[in-house]
């Protein structure tokens, strides 16, 4: 159980029977009254977000939630593929629970997926993943109108706009919190 004060951003609950990670606290001391506690929450397996407010004497359940490295296996049907290379145990998760992770997932790469209760509800790509370009328009010299970058397609179906030096083949870093262009790799 968790008190009040202990209702941080970052720390995952359990609030009506399902997993919630807070995504900001704050703590409210009013002149007249009792202090509370005002949280914004998202639900880890719709994604919803709300926002609940907890008096000083309330508390909240920790969420029986885990995070494990997983393989990505493939993707089938609308459904993607991940095994514990531990125990080969596999887990499969939805379109709704992968989310716009889709876009970073490289098969026989290895992501943080978020099991609850046993149960996989979520994977979280790295900050910065190395992808190739499959598909690239060639770069116009002196074409800088539209900000000196050009659409590129990568190996797993994500576009990301690149500098106009950047061509089809090369890897590139890209930073999976934005979707932006970092760098061109040098593996």
């Amino acid at each position: 159980m968790l008190n009040h004060n202990q209702l941080r951003q970052g720390v995952r609950v359990e609030i009506d029977d399902a997993p919630w990670i807070i995504v900001d606290a704050q703590f409210v001391k009013p002149g007249k009254g009792q202090a509370f506690t005002k949280i914004k929450i998202k639900n880890l397996i719709d994604g919803r977000v709300i926002e609940r407010t907890f008096k000083s004497s309330e508390s909240v359940i920790k969420a029986d939630v885990m995070d494990k490295d997983m393989q990505f296996l493939y993707h089938d049907a609308g459904f993607w593929n991940f095994m514990d290379p531990a125990s080969y145990e596999q887990s499969v998760l939805d379109e709704k629970q992968v989310g716009d992770s889709r876009s970073w997932l490289k098969e026989q790469e290895t992501y943080v997926v978020t099991l609850w209760k046993n149960r996989a509800i979520a994977v979280m790509p790295p900050s910065f993943v190395i992808l190739t370009i499959t598909k690239c328009d060639p770069g116009i010299k002196g074409d800088t109108v539209s900000g000196a970058t050009k659409p590129a397609t990568l190996e797993t179906g994500a576009e990301v706009k690149v500098p106009l030096f950047v061509n089809e083949g090369e890897k590139i870093r890209v930073d999976t919190r934005t979707g932006q262009y970092v760098e061109r790799a040098k593996e």
